[in-house]
């Protein structure tokens, strides 16, 4: 005899635990996103401050040097006639790596999405609020690597973190934990042979 009162559809352990695990984790990467804007905007006030009068300052001979420019466009140069395009690529940047970071289930991805989230955020902030003006500001580069090209704290986390992801791409990480099929159910113990198969005869007992 079964009950009247329909069985309600068993639901998914995991479901809250993985909800709870990507807001977790996000804050980390909020928090080092934060540490990456304070490192850049401070070593960019110090070599406005220290290097401001032309001066550079090797580090390690003609391979790193500490030297001051301003850079309108993106890596080398690039594009310098076209700041806002810049800007509105930093924003954009911001916001869908904001996203992805709401929903990041792996302590390898909220590091590098922190790093990225950083580095984006305070070149956006150059780009926002820096001379000449509103979304045309130029952004304090100072770390020379010898005559390739001169960059700053944000471009060493943004690289850093890139790297991070292409790693655990390759090694099959992912953003989220892989999530089960809602429809697979268990497999049924098999029945076994029916009763009518297994009942026993009964001899026919009419006259």
């Amino acid at each position: 005899m079964t009950s009247a009162t329909p069985t309600p559809p068993p639901t998914s352990p995991s479901t809250p635990t993985r909800s709870l695990r990507a807001s977790r984790l996000a804050w980390p990467a909020f928090a080092i996103a934060l540490v990456v804007i304070l490192i850049d905007q401070a070593s960019k006030w110090w070599a406005e401050a220290a290097l401001g009068d032309g001066q550079t300052i090797p580090v390690i001979g003609d391979l790193i040097r500490f030297v001051l420019v301003y850079n309108p466009g993106a890596a080398f140069s690039i594009g310098s006639d076209f700041t806002w395009v810049f800007a509105v690529a930093a924003a954009a940047a911001v916001v869908w790596i904001t996203t992805l970071t709401w929903r990041v289930e792996s302590r390898g991805w909220m590091v590098a999405l922190g790093l990225l989230l950083g580095g984006a955020t305070t070149h956006l902030g150059d780009r926002l609020f820096r001379d000449p003006g509103f979304a045309r500001g130029h952004v304090v580069d100072f770390i020379g690597y010898g005559n390739l090209f001169i960059g700053n704290v944000a471009d060493i986390a943004i690289f850093a973190g890139a790297i991070m992801l292409a790693i655990l791409t390759v090694m099959g990480v992912h953003l989220r934990r892989p999530e089960a099929d809602p429809s697979a159910e268990p497999a049924s113990p098999d029945p076994g042979p029916s009763d009518a198969a297994t009942a026993p005869e009964h001899p026919d007992t009419r006259a």
